[in-house]
């Protein structure tokens, strides 16, 4: 016996008869926004307490950070000295020995710049349009060309696919191009209206609403994380931002894009989206407190220290150790790092030892390495 099996099309958000009316249930969320605003409030009275430098410095680390993130979320890596050096030039920090930023660094950069900077001027569709140029300066994603400083018009339907050629996965169908230019229309309406809705929650409506119209052909998920950051400053009532919701997704990123895939098949209520954002900006909030204090302790080495002589390599090294140092530091490591040899490298680290500055870890063994004399950083987090 034979039987006609019918394949039912998943309904997408857009298609849902109440969009763009998005519901959720406060009962669910006030608790955890509660939470998240008392961190919040932690945070601004921690950074207040704060000289200048150390706010810009913190500032410059937690930017440094979201732009890497955000870009390594969509499988893109981006030179970390070369990000640090093109934000510390904006914010007038002094750039310590490191590159010049390439002219693509500089935009992406100048994105997240941008929306920080201008978390109170309205989102409009120039202003996306620029960002978005920025992002794809050649016109192409990868070797193929795309539609660059516009809404997107190409091939129907949009998808987001996953998997090898034949075996694909379909995660989500967008709305037809020919239906984004009034789509975005209702979406800057009301992002840039006062509308009651909390802030933070608004940030977090902001990301959803966004992907889910998937305006541009590439490109979507670090332009919805860059408005984003443009909100949560804004409801932050702070000039700089002061923790990474990039960071925090990308550690989560199989979870993020399973409730960004299951919220955007269905019903326009998103209450499991807005508890996952709480979650994972609380989450963001409280590694934030750790960034601070290193911080803190990075300025107060130097302000120890400042008498101290030493070249370029061992500032650049020694800022290296502070900001971040994945793995242990040998020899090699220094000498690959500063672009010099061996020999000059142990000069380097012989003399910081002498001065007091560095010590022989105890478990060397074989392999030398070198941590920083009576100062325990954190190791950089994969």
């Amino acid at each position: 016996m034979y039987h006609n099996l019918i394949v039912m099309r998943p309904i997408y958000i857009w298609q849902y008869p109440t969009w763009p009316e998005f519901t959720w249930d406060d009962s669910h969320l006030i608790n955890l926004l509660s939470e998240v605003r008392n961190l919040e409030g932690k945070i601004q009275g921690l950074m207040s307490s704060l000289g200048f430098e150390i706010q810009n410095r913190t500032s410059l680390d937690v930017m440094t950070e979201d732009v890497l993130r955000s870009s390594e979320i969509e499988g893109e890596m981006l030179n970390a000295d070369r990000v640090r050096s093109s934000i510390a030039r904006h914010l007038g920090i002094a750039v310590e020995g490191l590159p010049e930023p390439d002219h693509y660094t500089e935009g992406v950069v100048q994105v997240m710049l941008d929306a920080v900077r201008g978390k109170d001027k309205a989102l409009t569709d120039e202003r996306l349009f620029n960002w978005h140029s920025a992002l794809f300066p050649t016109g192409r994603s990868g070797i193929y060309r795309i539609t660059v400083g516009a809404y997107r018009t190409g091939v129907e339907p949009m998808q987001v696919v996953s998997g090898a050629i034949g075996r694909e996965k379909l995660h989500y169908e967008a709305p037809a191009s020919e239906d984004v230019p009034a789509m975005m229309n209702d979406f800057l309406s009301w992002l840039n209206a006062d509308n009651g809705v909390d802030p933070v929650l608004k940030a977090a409506v902001a990301h959803l609403w966004f992907v889910a119209i998937h305006p541009f052909d590439d490109g979507n998920g670090r332009l919805t994380r860059t408005i984003t950051d443009m909100m949560l400053t804004k409801a932050d009532g702070m000039p700089h931002r002061f923790y990474s919701m990039s960071a925090e997704i990308l550690k989560e990123r199989k979870g993020y894009y399973d409730i960004l895939e299951k919220t955007t098949k269905g019903s326009t209520d998103i209450t499991a989206w807005l508890e996952w954002f709480l979650r994972t900006m609380k989450s963001a909030i409280f590694h934030a407190e750790t960034t601070v204090h290193r911080v803190m302790r990075k300025a107060s080495f130097w302000q120890v220290h400042r008498e101290v002589s030493m070249n370029e390599r061992q500032v650049k090294v020694i800022n290296r150790l502070w900001d971040g140092f994945e793995g242990k530091l040998t020899t090699s490591k220094w000498a690959k790092m500063t672009k010099t040899s061996k020999a000059t490298a142990l000069r380097d680290i012989t003399d910081l030892i002498a001065k007091g500055i560095l010590v022989a870890a105890e478990d060397g063994g074989r392999s030398a390495n070198y941590l920083l004399k009576d100062y325990e950083v954190a190791p950089k987090e994969n």
